[in-house]
Order: structure tokens, then sequence, then C-alpha cells
């Protein structure tokens, strides 16, 4: 406190002496009780790093998996198209025509065509002696040369299937398939029972995020499942690989193209937008957990606002003590305000660091890349200085309005 100089002794020409507070010494008048209770302080930001973290964490994990999920449908491409049997108008299956291949690969833009058949009435197994069953829901699908180049798909482990193997009894297992029947290396005497034959096993694929039927899958040549397995000749699911610039025309004519005499009973899908339909699932998700976060902020700015008014009413004494001394109002304000904002300062600095952390080791986690928005960084300490000034407030004018002569009896 320092007295402004006046007329007479530093005294205004009204008698009353002007009090000043200086901005360097607000901060240290405003820290006092902070500092002198620290435990309880500590336990009050804690409140708003909490909500501040979970803010952060949310944006900044949606953005991480949102930034993969993207950056792996535009490494997959956006052009591949299925074609699949759907039913008729009495909801049975209906059965696509045996050279919609062929016309598929006139179709203006297709750029591959990759027919496949799904042989319902067979399984596959890793002995004779597994019980029919027990199918671990792996399906058997024949198909020729043409899968991986129209997938991009990639072989793990062997090589695919050939115009030469595809006659004999041999098969390439999916991803998902080879590790639930528990193969992990290929060998010379790595077989499979499939349709009461042993089929060897010539290769594994890598995972197909746009083709999840195929990972589940047992796959076998066409030749050897029309000698075998009661393959007919019809396919049941074609996957089209379309030019960029044509996708959307080419999915328009699939249909009719494939079966020109019943085009409704045929399914044309873009399997990217069952991935691009994710990123708007993960932003509803998290618009949730945003409003959780939010609560969790108002939380601590209520207990902000409870510990500013216990403690204006604790130091009573010291607020009666300072306006006997010359202390304005607005001084005393300034004081219980500071405090109140140094409080949600700390908090809101801390959440951003656990957001922070939060997102940095669940992205690392996930392999993806780390993105934090700039604005969740900045606007969650804007949040958290806002939350706070907002809960000291009424305390702070209450600090203000406490008169003197009554404050003092409590000294």
């Amino acid at each position: 406190m320092r007295t402004k100089p006046g007329r007479q002794g530093g005294e205004p020409a009204g008698g009353t002496p002007l009090s000043r507070l200086r901005a360097a010494d607000l901060l240290p008048v405003g820290t006092l009780g902070l500092r002198a209770r620290r435990t309880r302080a500590v336990l009050s930001a804690l409140g708003i790093a909490i909500g501040i973290a979970a803010i952060v964490a949310v944006l900044g994990v949606t953005r991480s998996s949102q930034a993969a999920l993207l950056q792996q449908i535009d490494l997959l491409g956006t052009n591949l198209l299925t074609v699949a049997n759907g039913r008729d108008l009495g909801g049975a299956e209906a059965t696509l025509p045996a050279d919609a291949t062929r016309m598929i690969r006139r179709v203006e833009g297709v750029m591959s065509v990759a027919p496949t058949t799904q042989l319902v009435a067979r399984n596959v197994y890793r002995t004779d002696r597994v019980p029919v069953g027990q199918t671990g829901g792996l399906a058997v699908r024949a198909c020729d040369a043409s899968l991986p180049a129209s997938l991009d798909g990639k072989v793990r482990q062997g090589r695919f299937l050939d115009a030469a193997t595809a006659a004999y009894p041999v098969v390439v297992l999916g991803y998902q398939a080879a590790q639930t029947l528990g193969i992990t290396r290929i060998d010379a005497q790595t077989r499979l029972w499939i349709g009461d034959h042993w089929f060897t096993v010539s290769g594994i694929l890598d995972p197909l995020p746009l083709a999840p039927e195929i990972d589940r899958s047992a796959l076998v040549g066409f030749p050897v499942a029309a000698e075998l397995l009661g393959y007919d000749g019809h396919p049941s699911r074609l996957y089209v690989r379309a030019r960029q610039d044509r996708v959307e025309a080419v999915s328009g004519v699939l249909g009719p193209t494939t079966n020109p005499a019943r085009p409704e009973t045929v399914d044309v899908v873009r399997p990217s937008d069952a991935l691009t339909a994710r990123v708007a699932v993960a932003e509803s998700s998290a618009t949730l957990f945003l409003g959780l976060g939010a609560v969790a902020l108002l939380v601590g700015g209520i207990g902000i606002g409870n510990i500013m008014v216990i403690s204006v009413l604790e130091r009573r004494g010291e607020i009666g003590l300072r306006r006997a001394l010359g202390a304005a109002r607005a001084h005393v304000a300034g004081q219980f305000l500071t405090e109140s904002l140094v409080l949600a300062a700390f908090g809101g600095g801390g959440g951003v660091g656990i957001g922070c952390a939060v997102t940095l080791a669940l992205a690392r986690a996930r392999g993806w890349t780390v993105l934090i928005p700039v604005e969740a960084l900045w606007g969650g300490f804007a949040v958290a200085l806002l939350v706070g000034g907002l809960a000291g407030l009424y305390p702070a004018l209450r600090a203000a309005r406490l008169p003197p002569t009554d404050a003092l009896r409590t000294v």
C-alpha cells in the first residue's frame, strides 16, 4: 500500500488518503492464502485440471485416430467397389449371372475385376477330427489370381494362387483365418481339411481392411472348387477397381451391367464409405466425452468458488485490517480474484499437460501420428481461466463489501 501525495502531508483535498496497489504486488498478495494452505490449493486446482485434461485428451485422441483412419483410406484407395448378390422381392438370396465378370470388365473406367464365390456348404478345419459344427466363423471362397491386384493385397507368407496351383488342392488363408486356425508359418506339412479333402496351404495374406470377409476366408482356385467342392460357376461377390475419376459413373451402371434382367437384386457398395463413416462415429463419441469433460470442469469451478467463499470467511480479520489501513474495496476484490485465477491457471496448465500426455501415450500405443489441435491447448487454458474468474467473482465481491468494523470484530 502507498499513500498518494496530496496537498497536506500526503492527503488529497478531501483529507482521505488514497490507497494504491501496484500490479507487481498483486500476485504476491493474491497468492498469500494459497501459499499458506497448499494442500487445499492443490486439491482445488485438481478439479479444473481433470476437466481440462479430459477435453484436451478427447480432442487429441479423436484428431489422431481420424488422421490415421483417413491416411489408411488414402492408402487403400476409394476406388474399390464390391458387387454382391442381394435379395429378390420375395426375400430369397439372388444369384449373380455366370458371365457377370466378363460384362463388368467391358464397362468404361473399370481397371480390374476379381470374382469370388463363397462355398456355403463347405467349411475349413485344421484336421479331419474337428466336429463339423465348430467352424470358427471361417468361410471357404473360390477365386482366381486377380484378387490381390484388385484388392491391393499383399502376401505375408508363401505365394498366392496362380494358373497352375488353382487346379490343385491348394489353399491361401486370409490373415484372420490363419490366426483362428493357429497357423503362423508355412511348410510342406501345413494342410487343411476342406470338403472331405486335404488342401495344402501355400500362402497367408496381409490384413485387408476393405475386404474383411477375405480376412476370414480360406481361398481356393475356381477349377479345384468346381471339381471337389461343388462350385456351380456363379460368383457371389466381385471386387471392382475403377479409375478414380470414374468411380461414381461406374458405380451407377454396375447393377444393370451385372444383371440386366434384375438389377434390383444386385448390391453395389464402396467399402471405403464404411471406413469414412467411422470418422463420423468418432466425432459423435468425442462430443459425448467433451460433455463429460465440461461437467468435470463445472464441478472444478464450483469447487474453486466454494474454497474462495470459505477463504473469505476465514480471513475476515485480515480483510478488516487491510481496509482499516486504507485498502480500497477494489484492492480486496482484486486480491481474492487473483487467488481464484491463479488456482484456475495452475489447474488449466496441469490439465493441458495431462491431456497431452494421455494423447501421446495412446497414439504411440496404437501407432498413430500425434495430432493435438492448437485450439485445444490455448482454448483449454483460456476456458480454465474463464471458469476460475467466474467462480471467484462472487467471493471477491463479497470480500470487498465486508465492512471493516464487522471484519475487525473477529480479530
